[in-house]
């Protein structure tokens, strides 16, 4: 069985509010899966409850064959699941390698261990030779990049990524692209969040779509592209314009 993520019939609510309804997918190791949709889909919702930062109202998570549904983001942590998160939080008054060492810290104890594996992870992410400047000292595509370093020193086996794309430019989009191809040959499992499309649909073996709480697609990201509902449902009136920017990002 290569299923590593069973996300059941899931529903979260928040008062009146309904904010992911009936939700199901399954994510098999080694995927990088794409969750797409307009703002307000609930997207970041149950990336939250994947992570344990909620817990799920109805229906069940399963992370590799355990019940993580009334889980805690802790111990999420320790079995493998790693995120980052859609406002960049890394602390700021530290440097590079102690923002990472943060992340080693959880399966390695002592501080000098910590420091190598902080380390290692700094080299593939381009940061050896900041190690240390402030965190405050990085531009905004640092910071992300350090955000997901610090996760990525965890050792998950599955790492959510809510919108690391979000704000930068055409190279450092491009950088980032080659940076998720990395951690996949390295064998981690990923689910983007991204609005991002030129970045998400060049790389995801499938595409999640969220619209309104619901699931209302799923499939490769060309299948995705040539569904009508999902074009209207993200994109309205610019459908056509839309469909052609979609087609040219995965070819």
């Amino acid at each position: 069985m290569n299923e590593l993520l069973i996300v059941q019939n899931i529903t979260k609510r928040f008062g009146g509010l309904q904010a992911n309804n009936n939700i199901s997918f399954v994510v098999n190791k080694g995927e990088i899966i794409g969750l797409i949709g307009p703002n307000g889909a609930g997207k970041t919702t149950l990336f939250n409850c994947i992570a344990c930062f909620y817990n799920v109202d109805e229906g069940k998570i399963f992370f590799k064959g355990s019940d993580i549904s009334q889980s805690t983001p802790q111990r999420n942590c320790q079995l493998g699941i790693g995120r980052t998160f859609q406002i960049v939080r890394v602390f700021k008054d530290m440097t590079v390698l102690e923002n990472i060492m943060i992340g080693a810290f959880l399966r390695n104890k002592h501080p000098r261990d910590a420091k190598r594996k902080a380390m290692d992870i700094a080299a593939i992410f381009g940061f050896a030779h900041k190690l240390q400047l402030k965190a405050s000292s990085l531009t905004i595509a640092e910071q992300k990049r350090l955000e997901v370093a610090r996760a990525v020193a965890t050792d998950p086996e599955l790492l959510l990524l809510d919108e690391t794309m979000a704000g930068l430019n055409v190279q450092e989009v491009k950088e980032s692209v080659e940076l998720v191809l990395k951690l996949k040959e390295r064998g981690i499992t990923l689910i983007l969040v991204e609005h991002v499309m030129e970045g998400i649909m060049s790389i995801a073996d499938r595409v999640i779509v969220l619209d309104d709480g619901e699931k209302i697609a799923e499939g490769s990201p060309r299948d995705v592209i040539n569904n009508d509902k999902v074009i209207q449902a993200y994109f309205g009136d610019k459908y056509h314009a839309k469909r052609r920017e979609f087609t040219t990002s995965i070819q």
